[in-house]
C-alpha cells in the first residue's frame, strides 16, 4: 500500500543529513493515508521503531507523547513509522493513548524504512532511527539506536532547535 519515491539506501546506511527525505504514503489507520509531502513547510519527526507492544518501543512512544508540547513548539510534526499493520498500531495507539499518527510500513513489508536505510532484513523490522526533516524537505538530523536502547528525545529537540529562525540582538 506504499508509493515511494526517490533512491533507495544501501541496506543498513540510514540516510544522511543533507539528503532529500524520500516521500512516502502510508496507512495510518485501515483505511486513511497519510505522505509526507502533505507536510511541506513545517518540520517534521521520523520515529522508526521495531514494533508495537515491546517495552523499548513502549517507553519511546510514551516519551515521545509526553513531549508532543515540546515538538508543537517548533510546529514540529512527529510520525512513528514500523512495520506492524495499521489495525496493530490503532490498538497500540488506544492503549497507550498517543497523540500522534502511527504509520504501517507493512505491505510490501519494510518499504519505507528500506528507503531510509533503517530496515534490518535479517531480522524482519525497522532500525529504531530518528530523523528531522526540515520544512523544505531535507533530512537535517538522523540517528540510529541499538534496537534494544530508547533514543530518548535530546538530540531531536537539538535538532529542532537548529532549525528554528534565530532571533535577532537589537
Amino acid at each position: 500500500m506504499s508509493s515511494n519515491t526517490g533512491t533507495p539506501a544501501l541496506p543498513g546506511t540510514a540516510l544522511a543529513p543533507g539528503t532529500a527525505a524520500p516521500d512516502f504514503r502510508l496507512p495510518s489507520t485501515p483505511d486513511q493515508l497519510v505522505s509526507l509531502h502533505e507536510f511541506r513547510g513545517q518540520p517534521v519527526v521520523l520515529v522508526f521503531y521495531p514494533a508495537d507492544w515491546s517495552p523499548v518501543c513502549g517507553d519511546q512512544t510514551a516519551l515521545y507523547n509526553e513531549l508532543m508540547p515540546e515538538f508543537h513548539r517548533f510546529d514540529a510534526e512527529l510520525l512513528g513509522i514500523s512495520v506492524d499493520g495499521p489495525w496493530c498500531h490503532l490498538a497500540f495507539a488506544h492503549d497507550r493513548k498517543l497523540r500522534f499518527p502511527l504509520l504501517a510500513d507493512f505491505e510490501p513489508k519494510g518499504a519505507v524504512a528500506r528507503q531510509y536505510g533503517v530496515y534490518r532484513s535479517q531480522d524482519g523490522f525497522c532500525e529504531r532511527a530518528l530523523f528531522v526533516i526540515d520544512a523544505e524537505g531535507t533530512i537535517r538530523w538522523s540517528y540510529v539506536s541499538p534496537v534494544g536502547v530508547n533514543p530518548g528525545a535530546d538530540g531531536i529537540l537539538a535538532a529542532l532547535e537548529g532549525l528554528a529562525p534565530k532571533e535577532k540582538k537589537i
